[in-house]
């Protein structure tokens, strides 16, 4: 009886905790380090071991090829190369935080010719440069395609995916680190990924409460700055706390988003409206034309075998339809809140496009109280 009831106690107490914590978010969730990013890196290469779905006489990669063996002591003339088994590529990678050379990164592999696909190939030594024209990482290797590409001897093809683009894991070795001033500041800047102003106090009152008075400070609704230890062999074990600590994130604001594209409409929460009518019905006109062909009203001229018919006579035949369905009403009271907005919708059968219809001319009559964003 006392083990049921032990459990009993633990199955109450990890609800209540549950419970408590379902609105705590963790700092590492919603904000970001001032200055910890990625860096893009961009590169020029060859694929060669192509099937014959290399780039052709394309002179780029001909030039390219040229300069290739020149660097080996091998010198020929531009006519003397056929690139049916190489191509020109392009070569993009991400750079992460703090990498330091010698480790690899991930690269993606993209044609800039007439290459139809870069199964089977292998990328030549390409250096990776970032935005300030440095060299950062070094790439090379076999190039992986999940792509397929066939065509028949009558010009018929079909394609799977993309087989123009590959990717090479771990297929650059990074060359050169990124210097970060982490080590060097006496402030750590914490980066909101969606600035809210309640946020940004809650998170600062979280990290006061648990490391001091005045160790943070909300800059503004993206950032806050906390004080970081002297010493620099104490930072990255004050940021992994920092990074831990649960706050209690606001709530966003009353947005109603819509993809014009494909119809999707999402509505937060926290959407009310002001007391409304809609009434809602579409109208259908339909025009059909039809030519009506009379061949007894035709004349003959001549007699005999070389009798001739006359032209038909033509009669238009003009069809119009009109449809309206039945304008279906509902009524908003003062500040419906979201279940009741999508029932009362719902109801009248609206489509999407209706629904945005609606939601505009509540926003333009001023009763819904919530930010349309349409993209």
């Amino acid at each position: 009886m006392m083990k049921i009831f032990s459990k009993y106690l633990l199955l109450c107490g990890l609800f209540t905790f549950l419970v408590s914590s379902v609105h705590a978010e963790r700092i590492k969730d919603i904000t970001s380090l001032a200055g910890i990013r990625s860096n893009q890196l961009v590169g020029y290469g060859i694929v060669v071991g192509l099937a014959g779905s290399g780039d052709g006489n394309t002179g780029i990669t001909l030039q390219s090829m040229q300069s290739l063996v020149a660097r080996f002591g091998i010198t020929s003339d531009i006519k003397g190369f056929n690139a049916d088994n190489a191509a020109a590529v392009m070569i993009t990678a991400e750079l992460p935080p703090f990498s330091k050379p010698g480790q690899t990164i991930d690269v993606t592999v993209s044609t800039i010719g007439g290459s139809e696909s870069l199964k089977g190939g292998t990328l030549l030594m390409s250096p990776l440069l970032g935005a300030d024209g440095e060299t950062y990482a070094i790439a090379q290797g076999n190039v992986v395609v999940g792509g397929m590409g066939v065509e028949g001897a009558d010009k018929s093809s079909i394609t799977v995916n993309i087989p123009t683009v590959g990717r090479i894991p771990r297929g650059a070795s990074v060359e050169k680190l990124v210097q970060t001033a982490f080590l060097d500041t006496d402030y750590v800047i914490l980066n909101l990924h969606q600035g809210d102003f309640s946020t940004a106090y809650n998170i600062s009152q979280a990290i006061n409460e648990s490391f001091g008075e005045g160790m943070a400070t909300p800059l503004d609704k993206n950032s806050i700055r906390v004080r970081a230890p002297a010493d620099p062999n104490q930072k990255v074990g004050f940021v992994s706390m920092l990074e831990n600590l649960e706050v209690e994130k606001a709530s966003p604001p009353a947005r109603i988003v819509i993809n014009s594209r494909t119809g999707t409409i999402i509505i937060s929460g926290n959407v009310k409206v002001s007391a409304a009518a809609v009434s809602h019905g579409s109208l259908s006109v339909q025009v059909k034309e039809n030519l009506n062909v009379d061949q007894a009203d035709a004349l003959a001229a001549g007699a005999g075998a070389n009798a001739i018919a006359g032209p038909a006579a033509v009669t238009p035949d003009t069809e119009i339809t009109v449809e309206e369905e039945t304008a279906q009403a509902f009524l908003f009271g003062s500040g419906v809140s979201l279940s009741d907005l999508v029932d009362s919708i719902n109801s009248v059968g609206a489509t999407s496009s209706d629904l945005v219809a609606i939601l505009e001319a509540l926003r333009e009559a001023g009763a819904l109280n919530a930010e349309l964003i349409v993209i």
